[in-house]
């Protein structure tokens, strides 16, 4: 009989199966939750043993040689009877560890487990981000130094503008990405545990176990949030801790997003333009009918997994709204979707980062030639300035500039002819004092500003410190599978 986990004939999540890696898609397994679950379980037993309940080392001690054996099926088993995926882990654990069987979950509710194995799992995850961050950010500072006085036509509203340099718009991808590593980390150092909170973040199951001893309810909630690296916990919860945690990490994932697909969309434009291209093997198939096509498919599949991540925060932010009084559990079932999905998403969406920066391919001829279409036309001005300083008159010089660009602008428009304006002006009795100073005047190089200058300044002030105080997470990161 086939199995139907691995004979096709079930849905499988693309994300897992094709695009994250594979240290994202363990961490967010069943196993890594339910062993985390577990961990959570031994350090509540061990810091209320030492603070004084009848907890033994004993227990302690049969609940850690048992943190790893998690038995899937017998918990999905015990699941379908009970309805409650924490107590059908809780007897699974207490039939492995029998003696330990009646401590586990001493004065806890599900959200301990539940919340407290999110917010470890979630930091985790924002620390491989971090490292998928720093590597892209690496590639494009590699690539913004190679081409930094490289002329190129800029645009706005898509429209030519003064040139710039190719490496200068790298800058401009970069520096979103240094906002998101900014955020990111802000968001990170912000992280709070729930600690050991009870039922509606009162705390009364375990005031009542300690006789009435706050100070030692305090120090349990700081014990176990030690045990895992947390120095705080959120001083005031409901059942949970507030929704608006994962609306935030799910904002900052989201910003991640909207960084990369604006930098895969300008890839896909430049493509169209044949300045720029994206890595390809050799024998990549762009086409099954058009043989001769070489598609954007990983800047493309940038933008398509930006846009399911930037759609995930609404979820999260939806989510938080919802909440009612001290909790609901309406929660639950969105968090188990959008939490994973947008940090393995986003882990994708970086790998193709890095990956399409650091294989970034540039055609300087169709580069040059774009500029030498549009590049008259920008230059008039600085004809016109020193034409007049040769002694001509501004207004009359301008009326000629505009009546040829005119002109020369039909040729190219309607008639598909190429852009001949600087022959006109040269020919122009008008512009005989800078006819010879014309083609150096429309030299694109001399129209990019400082545009190397800023390059420079901004990687040496502003990336490579960066860089440098996170150089430990740089390299490995893995090759797309598709």
């Amino acid at each position: 009989m086939s199995d139907p986990e691995t004979d096709g004939s079930l849905y499988r999540d693309p994300i897992v199966e094709r695009w994250a890696s594979r240290e994202m898609a363990e961490l967010f397994s069943p196993l890594r939750k339910f062993r985390t679950w577990r961990a959570l379980w031994i350090e509540l037993a061990r810091a209320e043993m030492e603070l004084g309940l009848p907890v033994t080392a004993a227990q302690v001690a049969e609940l850690e040689a048992h943190r790893d054996d998690v038995d899937l099926a017998a918990a999905a088993r015990k699941e379908r009877e009970v309805r409650h995926d924490v107590m059908a882990h809780i007897h699974v654990y207490g039939d492995r560890a029998p003696g330990a069987r009646p401590i586990i979950h001493l004065g806890a509710t599900s959200a301990f487990v539940v919340d407290n194995a999110d917010l470890l799992l979630q930091r985790e995850a924002m620390d491989l981000v971090r490292a998928r961050l720093v590597n892209a950010a690496a590639a494009l500072a590699a690539f913004a130094r190679r081409w930094k006085d490289r002329p190129c036509l800029s645009f706005t509203h898509l429209q030519p503008a003064q040139p710039t340099t190719v490496g200068k718009r790298a800058c401009l991808w970069l520096q979103d990405l240094l906002l998101d590593l900014e955020e990111l980390e802000a968001r990170r150092a912000s992280l709070r545990f729930l600690g050991v909170k009870g039922t509606t973040g009162t705390q009364a199951s375990f005031l009542d176990l300690f006789r009435g001893d706050g100070g030692k309810v305090r120090a349990l909630d700081a014990k176990v949030a030690a045990a895992f690296g947390f120095a705080r916990t959120w001083p005031v919860t409901g059942q949970t801790y507030s929704r608006k945690v994962d609306a935030g990490i799910l904002a900052t994932l989201s910003g991640i997003a909207q960084s990369a697909h604006k930098f895969g969309n300008d890839v896909r434009l430049l493509m169209h333009m044949k300045e720029v291209d994206e890595p390809s093997e050799k024998g990549q198939i762009g086409s099954s009918a058009m043989a001769y096509k070489l598609n954007p498919m990983r800047s493309e599949r940038m933008t398509g997994l930006a846009r399911h991540v930037m759609a995930l925060a609404s979820s999260a932010a939806q989510t938080a709204a919802e909440q009612w009084l001290e909790r609901t559990l309406d929660d639950s079932s969105a968090k188990r979707l959008f939490a994973p999905q947008a940090f393995l998403a986003t882990d994708a969406i970086l790998l193709l980062h890095g990956n399409v920066a650091r294989g970034l391919v540039v055609h300087g001829a169709s580069i040059d030639a774009h500029l030498r279409r549009e590049m008259p036309f920008m230059a008039t001005e600085a004809i016109l300035m020193r034409a007049v300083e040769r002694g001509g008159d501004r207004q009359d010089l301008h009326e000629r500039i505009r009546v040829h660009s005119r002109e020369a602008g039909a040729a190219v428009k309607g008639r598909g002819e190429g852009n001949d304006l600087l022959g006109r002006l040269a020919a122009d009795p008008a512009f005989a004092a800078v006819k010879d100073e014309i083609p150096s005047l429309a030299d694109a190089s001399r129209h990019v500003g400082r545009s190397a200058a800023q390059v420079e300044e901004f990687l040496a002030e502003e990336v490579e410190p960066v860089l440098e105080r996170h150089r430990a997470l740089l390299g490995g990161d893995e090759d797309l599978r598709v």
